[in-house]
């Protein structure tokens, strides 16, 4: 017996849910004639998974029929995420395979994130971007302790990333309680303990940093509506001459949130399209940057 959680949602939330499930093989997103709205559907292997689900997001649960779950069942593995030489993401879980990746690829660190609940396994053009802004930074700074604080971690996937790549902490939030749960679940599978991850549920309107949750290396993924009104939380959590990367933010509002943030202080040396999301990279400017 399999289940399939489903919600109708409109279709402006479409890049919203597209983000969240990216990767996740059991995701499905479709347009319903009109085009004002979209319906997700979520295949689980049990009802409590789907009942879950439904709990925290809404919508309804049914049983499937057994050869629509079949075929759910039946898409192609996808690839493991290469990032830079230095890094490797995959949704497999199994030890033997695991150490089978790790012989095929000695030099790179090796993640395990699958997909989870509704949850994707960090290969959204979003995401990527920031892996290799994150990569990049950990090259610069090799050899010296540095830290990193994730602000809308969804999966923690770009803090464990952060870890495995030389940071020698990292703090990492989410909004929401279900993405804490299933960054946490990929936190045990990753060997990553609670001294190095500093993980929790939290409001980025409502965040004071503590010395600890400040980094030198600030990620937040978030929407551009969220960021412009968040950039003075944001710039909080970031030590003296740390680096800020935003993602998260849709082409067509690039501008205004550059304007916003550069209200605040910030400059971007770095930007980067890929379809119709943007990611960059920046800082405070000199005459404001902290001490």
């Amino acid at each position: 017996m399999s289940w399939s959680w489903n919600k109708l949602s409109a279709a402006k939330w479409e890049d919203a849910w597209s983000e969240r499930i990216a990767g996740n093989p059991n995701a499905v997103i479709t347009q319903i004639k009109g085009g004002k709205t979209i319906r997700i559907v979520v295949y689980c292997d049990t009802e409590q998974d789907a009942l879950i689900l439904k709990e925290h997001f809404g919508g309804s649960v049914r049983e499937v029929k057994t050869q629509d779950w079949v075929a759910a069942q039946n898409k192609v593995p996808r690839p493991p995420l290469k990032i830079r030489d230095s890094l490797l993401i995959t949704e497999q879980t199994d030890a033997e395979k695991l150490k089978a990746l790790q012989q095929q690829f000695p030099k790179r660190r090796i993640l395990s994130v699958p997909a989870e609940m509704a949850f994707g396994t960090g290969d959204h053009a979003t995401t990527s971007a920031c892996l290799r802004f994150i990569c990049d930074f950990a090259k610069s700074r090799k050899g010296a302790d540095w830290s990193m604080t994730d602000i809308g971690c969804g999966t923690a996937v770009l803090a464990m990333a952060a870890l495995e790549l030389g940071a020698v902490r990292a703090a990492a939030f989410d909004f929401d309680p279900m993405a804490i749960e299933v960054a946490r679940h990929n936190m045990e599978r990753n060997g990553i303990t609670d001294a190095r991850l500093d993980l929790f549920v939290g409001d980025v309107f409502e965040w004071t940093p503590t010395v600890g949750q400040k980094g030198d290396l600030v990620v937040a993924n978030l929407f551009s509506t969220i960021l412009q009104k968040a950039f003075p939380r944001i710039i909080t959590a970031m030590k003296q001459n740390a680096v800020l990367v935003i993602s998260g933010i849709l082409a067509s509002q690039w501008e205004e949130t550059k304007a916003s943030a550069e209200r605040r202080g910030l400059t971007f040396d770095k930007v980067i399209k890929r379809g119709k999301w943007v990611t960059a990279k920046g800082g405070l400017r000199a005459s404001t940057a902290r001490v």
